[in-house]
């Protein structure tokens, strides 16, 4: 008896303690895990229209001494303030997309860093366009057209598909191809634009881009990728190069060694515009084929926010292409622009004509 009851009392004594140094420790967290500062707007992944303008104010716990605070917009500094007073964000002069605010709080002592993340989206509605066909050309069925440019009476003409990706100029008249080289059969060929005397060239997966002459398609160099996965579209603003990776955001390259320098994300007024394919800048703004539709955006190159949207349902023939593969891989792709004439021409991947056509509002 006196065993057993010496036995049933150890029993009770730990699970006593361990109670009671649980409840403690609880405790102790609580305290010691309760924040001293937070933000009391904007809320967390809270979207704003591009222009609108977003209040950022901190919610401090009561007794807490603020000296001061700096907010910053993706790690650039936007404003400091004494105390914990807010500031308010302008966003007319951004690009879209999410971005990063931090307020770093000072206390006299030490500091304390806030993060949260906003979404700008936009609120214009794109102009509608349908189109007219001024002329029609003929266009090689074998080209799995993916980057198209004019340049003094020629189209600069890109192709894919691995073992049949080409560079090429061509006559606008015939069709004929004037001069082409053909890819090493690794390389899934993409956009293209002549810069200078040079002529650069994506490739799709292979992170790596190509340089020729422009005049004999000597192969000078390549250059790699950097944040950027992959290779869709490519056009040349006289300043930088613009590419597209098959999403919904824009890069902006170094025209002379190819640095990623800066980027855009595109959006219309319901939310991001992805699968980005060949493009062409056309007087200050970047127009961008839509992969598998038959729709050209029209985009500030400044914010990213799509002004127009174009609508070339029915430019080929209904039944050109016979099966579901072909229809789907074998979409509209190619924009090229003649300055000088004021003509726009369009295709699409083994397309059988080249399209000059006009740009007209839909009512």
């Amino acid at each position: 008896m006196h065993s057993g009851q010496v036995k049933n009392t150890f029993k009770a004594m730990p699970v006593i303690c361990l109670l009671f140094s649980l409840l403690f420790a609880v405790s102790c967290k609580e305290k010691s895990s309760a924040p001293t500062f937070s933000f009391k707007m904007p809320e967390q992944g809270q979207a704003f229209s591009l222009g609108e303008e977003v209040k950022i104010a901190l919610d401090v716990a009561e007794g807490t001494n603020v000296a001061s605070a700096t907010y910053l917009l993706d790690g650039k500094e936007i404003g400091s303030k004494k105390g914990a007073e807010g500031i308010t964000l302008n966003t007319k002069e951004l690009t879209l997309g999410y971005k990063l605010i931090t307020a770093v709080v000072d206390n006299g002592t030490a500091k304390d860093t806030l993060t949260i993340n906003v979404e700008l989206k936009s609120s214009l509605k794109p102009g509608l366009y349908g189109y007219q066909i001024v002329n029609k050309f003929a266009h090689d069925t074998s080209a799995y057209t993916q980057g198209l440019e004019y340049h003094n009476g020629r189209f600069l003409e890109s192709t894919g598909q691995e073992g049949h990706s080409t560079l090429r100029w061509v006559d606008v008249t015939s069709g004929k191809i004037l001069q082409q080289i053909k890819l090493e059969d690794q390389y899934f060929g993409e956009g293209s634009s002549l810069v200078g005397d040079k002529v650069v060239m994506l490739t799709w997966r292979s992170r790596l881009g190509l340089v020729f002459d422009a005049k004999s398609f000597k192969q000078l160099s390549t250059f790699p990728y950097q944040a950027s996965m992959e290779g869709w579209g490519l056009c040349f603003d006289g300043n930088r190069l613009i590419k597209s990776d098959g999403t919904n955001k824009i890069w902006f390259l170094n025209k002379d060694n190819y640095a990623e320098e800066g980027s855009i994300v595109v959006y219309d007024n319901n939310g991001p515009v992805d699968a980005l394919n060949e493009l062409e800048y056309i007087d200050g703004k970047i127009y961008a084929n839509v992969y598998t539709q038959d729709i050209i955006v029209v985009i500030d190159p400044k914010t990213g926010i799509v002004e127009k949207k174009i609508d070339f349902s029915g430019l080929l023939p209904a039944g050109y292409f016979k099966d579901d593969e072909s229809r789907s891989n074998n979409v509209l792709n190619g924009i090229a622009w003649d300055k000088a004439g004021k003509r726009l021409f369009v295709t699409g991947k083994k397309w059988p004509h080249m399209f000059e056509v006009k740009l007209q509002p839909k009512k």
